[in-house]
């Protein structure tokens, strides 16, 4: 008797029942889709042995004239230039205090240290560096007490407190919830002093977030963005949520910390520096201080703030307000008659949420309508259009352009635009907002993979607090697949070799390198699966024999000398029934068939791997079936 060919459609499609799914996959993991079969997709390896501080929510590549190659990287709590596979630290400073302004205080037996400075500004998990200080005279010695620290424990607004560590000690080696893992320097009965009258302590801008805080009352925002002691007015604390836009300007770094300050970062002094904010660079005029969002436009060369603070009006931040920099100016934004500078505010909704660069234009989302932005030169350089209303847009990360398309995750639904916008037929949508947490749904991040036509949302599950799982828009094939991994930004290849994803691990990885998992030394092996719907086997009334497996699979670029992938076939006797019988066999290179002798009405496959060193892709599965009676 012939063979019968089962060569199922491309993606998966659980959002309709199973049955009309016949011919498709329902479920997987790990699996992409390429020529309209699945495979397995790559792995990852560390792009360095050091991790950093606090939840990354944005990356950005770029290389310097002298052919350095850089990762900016913003945290939750620190801002790194990644250079040569090493971090520097290059969070701007926020303030310096006076020598003498700043005293300490020990505790015999303890490694607790009061620290006081009036009007201090710290938030909960703020980095200070001091200099300048004596020792106490005992265990806690100048070299203890100068060094950067992260505080543990605000006080008041006069006081906080930090732990003595080892003096030299890295402060990379402080866990993200800030319990110190080095040596702890205890305090004894001669640590009676304060530091003495030269202690300056230098503060780093402000911590953000790492979660949005659901609900009022303590802890539900920042300290001290209500009264001292009051409880919050914020339901949702969205702004607390430490997000991050940057851009290169030629060779340079600009970043902006949502809704804070602008910085600026001179690549040429080198990653000893850190960055400064924009409004102090020599010949700085009339520069935003407070912004949503920073990009530099490409086309035109122009540094453009979105939801900034109006040129008449400085330091008070205008959600709906865009300013530019004059053309090819990182410092003159002052609106002249001899410049490009200039401002243009939007007429709808009440907040910028994004902006996303084309090739042609720039796109605005605001919380109900979508606007282009395009350079039309002398005299009003920029013309505005609403394009779309009633949109939504899942988060400040959760669009992305490809060439002159647009593709976004909306509140319940993708897009994409086009010239118009459209919503992307999803055939997984309910599989993802049906287990979502909406409380975070601003922590979704995009990005592209273009050597395998992709858009990559990655975003937390209902039962996670971090971005735990991810879906996938194959925009060549038309398709949509899913799973999971813990990824919370993502930039695509270019200036590196393979893209580069921030993991909750506080590692950053290069994807697509290699076949395994090297978030564990040695690596480990990726569990990849999928699995098809329901399929009739004959006319799906008469009970049937399945008795061969002819396989279909290549093992090309794997590592293990020996690559094999489980093939489970599963019959049942009715549509809606369980699976009552079900064989699974281990398929090589030169498996040519496999016994099975299963017997039923319907018939699903799953194919799955969790071999280190294994790579597959698969064909057309056939099988040997032949009727076997009514029952």
């Amino acid at each position: 008797m012939p063979l019968s060919k089962f060569a199922f459609r491309p993606g998966i499609n659980n959002d309709v029942t199973a049955y009309s799914n016949e011919g498709g996959w329902i479920d997987g993991d790990k699996v992409r889709f390429r020529l309209g079969f699945p495979e397995k997709m790559g792995g990852w390896v560390r792009q360095t042995p050091t991790s950093f501080l606090g939840a990354c929510r944005s990356l950005h590549t770029w290389a310097s004239l002298n052919g350095d190659k850089n990762i900016g990287v913003g945290t939750s709590s620190k801002f790194y230039v990644n250079q040569s596979n090493a971090f520097y630290d290059i969070t701007p400073i926020r303030a310096t205090s006076s020598a003498g302004s700043v005293t300490f205080s020990a505790t015999d037996g303890s490694s607790e240290i009061t620290v006081s400075h009036t009007s201090h500004g710290a938030v909960l998990g703020d980095f200070v560096t001091f200099s300048g200080a004596a020792t106490l005279g005992g265990t806690i010695t100048a070299n203890v007490l100068n060094q950067e620290y992260y505080i543990t424990e605000l006080v008041d607004e006069n006081s906080y407190k930090i732990q003595a560590r080892a003096a030299d000690t890295s402060i990379s080696s402080i866990t993200v919830d800030g319990v110190l893992t080095p040596s702890l320097v205890t305090a004894n009965s001669s640590d009676t002093g304060d530091g003495g009258a030269s202690v300056v302590g230098e503060y780093q801008i402000n911590v953000g977030l790492d979660t949005e805080v659901v609900g009022t009352g303590w802890g539900a925002g920042t300290w001290s963005a209500d009264g001292w002691g009051d409880a919050s007015s914020e339901a949702v604390v969205s702004s607390g949520l430490r997000l991050w836009s940057q851009d290169n300007f030629g060779e340079d770094l600009l970043f902006n910390a949502r809704d804070g300050n602008i910085y600026y970062w001179n690549t040429s002094l080198g990653t000893s520096s850190r960055a400064v904010a924009l409004s102090t660079v020599s010949g700085a005029s009339k520069t935003p201080t407070v912004s949503r969002q920073i990009l530099v436009s490409d086309r035109d060369r122009h540094i453009i703030s979105f939801g900034c603070d109006p040129e008449a009006t400085p330091g008070v931040q205008d959600p709906l307000v865009i300013r530019f920099s004059s053309q090819e100016s990182l410092t003159d934004w002052q609106t002249l008659p001899t410049n490009s500078a200039g401002e243009l505010r939007l007429g709808s909704g009440s907040e910028i949420i994004a902006a996303v660069e084309t090739r042609q234009q720039v796109l605005v989302f605001t919380d109900t309508t979508l606007y282009t932005m395009q350079y039309l030169g002398d005299p009003t350089f920029f013309g505005i259009n609403a394009v779309s209303e009633n949109i939504t847009i899942a988060s400040f990360n959760a669009a992305i352009a490809v060439d002159d398309t647009v593709f976004w995750m909306g509140e319940g639904d993708f897009y994409a635009f086009t010239g118009a916008v459209q919503r992307l037929p999803c055939t997984v949508r309910d599989h993802v907002f049906n287990d979502f947490n909406k409380n975070q749904y601003r922590k979704v991040s995009t990005g592209v993979n273009a050597q395998h036509s992709e858009i990559w949302w990655f975003y937390p599950s209902a039962s996670s607090a971090t971005n735990d799982k991810y879906v996938v828009y194959n925009y060549a094939e038309n398709v949509w697949y899913y799973g999971a991994l813990p990824r919370t930004a993502w930039v695509d290849q270019g200036v590196y070799e393979f893209p580069i994803a921030a993991s909750t691990d506080n590692y950053l990885y290069f994807q697509e390198n290699g076949l395994d998992d090297g978030s564990s030394n040695p690596a480990s092996a990726i569990t990849s699966y999928i699995t098809s719907a329901p399929v009739d086997i004959g006319d799906g009334e008469n009970f049937v024999l399945v008795k061969r497996l002819m396989p279909d699979v290549i093992f090309r670029d794997s590592t293990e000398p020996s690559p094999v992938l489980d093939i489970t076939t599963r019959v049942r006797n009715k549509s809606a029934g369980p699976f009552n019988k079900e064989t699974s066999s281990s398929v090589s290179d030169d498996t040519e068939l496999v016994n099975l002798r299963l017997r039923g009405r319907q018939m699903s496959v799953d194919v799955r791997s969790d071999l280190a060193g294994t790579t597959w892709r698969l064909g057309t599965l056939r099988y040997d079936i032949r009727p076997d009676g009514r029952r």
